[in-house]
């Protein structure tokens, strides 16, 4: 063995030099590493491998044993059979790096947005993502994802906020209703179809508002009143006309508009009318027995049969 160590220091040693001479004409060819420079050859070649053969080469003395030649062999060899192994070590060490910050980033993105639904939650309204939809979504929210994704596609972001309106009024009224009634009974079925039909009502009206929005999103408005305010007297007549007929377009598309959220808003308000009947009915049986008054009664009743029993055992 220790003459194994003393041929392989002295072929390692001998490699030095040549190694160094490759690696000077073109670093990569010489180390492993991602951004290879002649610095770190020579700091390998000329100071680190012949410390290592060094080293060797001291420990082998020990034995007092010749340098071997499957040693000798072996240091020739050592720094051309190390330099794939290293680079295969360091693409692997690469990969799970990049793996383990794939997840790091991917448990933050989730931390914000489980973080951003609970901000949502606490505020009242809950936050639809048309890219990644809830877990339990039925068709229903499906189509508002869809409805929201149009709507952002527009640029109109004020008339997304409302598809969040209806979907958080439709997850509370659906939650309602799954708490007052069995899912196999008639009623549970009647109202949630429709509360469907209300909510599939206004998926098509936030339709119609992207479709309407898709028309006049090319233009401008305060482009063109500014056009009219600032170069009014210097415009001719032509060009005045078009920018007004494109200021009437975008006012009337307005004026739809509006009376398409007001549609909408009347729906929200039938939904919130929804979760305040369901939330009045009792379709459990009472825990208690008796009725309230009937329980105080029978209690008052109690109390002056145990003075009575109380004075006659006094007597």
């Amino acid at each position: 063995m220790l003459g194994f160590l003393q041929g392989f220091s002295y072929g390692l040693f001998v490699t030095c030099l040549p190694w160094c001479l490759v690696g000077l004409a073109n670093p990569r060819l010489a180390l492993a590493s991602d951004n290879p420079n002649r610095l770190q050859v020579l700091f390998r070649y000329c100071l680190l491998v012949p410390f290592i053969s060094m080293v060797l080469w001291l420990t082998s003395l020990w034995g007092g044993f010749g340098p071997s030649l499957g040693g000798w062999l072996a240091g020739l060899v050592a720094v051309g059979v190390s330099l794939p192994l290293e680079r295969g070590w360091r693409r692997w060490r690469a990969r799970r790096h990049q793996r383990r910050l794939q997840e790091r980033l991917a448990a933050e993105s989730e931390r914000r947005r489980a973080e951003q639904e609970r901000a949502a939650r606490e505020s009242g309204v809950a936050e639809l993502d048309p890219s990644r939809p809830p877990v339990d979504a039925d068709d229903l929210v499906l189509a508002l994802c869809r409805a929201k994704a149009q709507l952002l596609e527009v640029k109109r972001a004020d008339l997304a906020g409302q598809v969040d309106r209806f979907y958080t009024r439709y997850a509370h009224v659906m939650e309602l209703l799954a708490a007052r009634f069995d899912r196999s009974e008639l009623a549970f079925e009647r109202s949630r179809s429709l509360i469907a039909d209300v909510c599939l009502g206004a998926v098509d009206t936030f339709t119609s508002m992207a479709a309407q929005a898709r028309g006049v999103m090319g233009l401008d408005v305060d482009y063109v009143r500014r056009r009219l305010e600032q170069e009014g007297s210097r415009l001719s007549v032509e060009e005045r006309i078009a920018l007004k007929r494109r200021l009437e377009l975008i006012e009337e598309t307005d004026r739809r508009l509006r009376r398409l959220v007001a549609r909408n808003e009347s729906a929200l308000t039938l939904l919130d009318d929804t979760a305040v009947a369901l939330a009045r009915i009792e379709t459990g049986r009472p825990q208690a027995a008796l009725a309230t008054d009937r329980a105080l009664e029978e209690l008052r009743r109690f109390i002056e049969g145990a003075d009575r029993y109380s004075r006659q055992e006094r007597r």
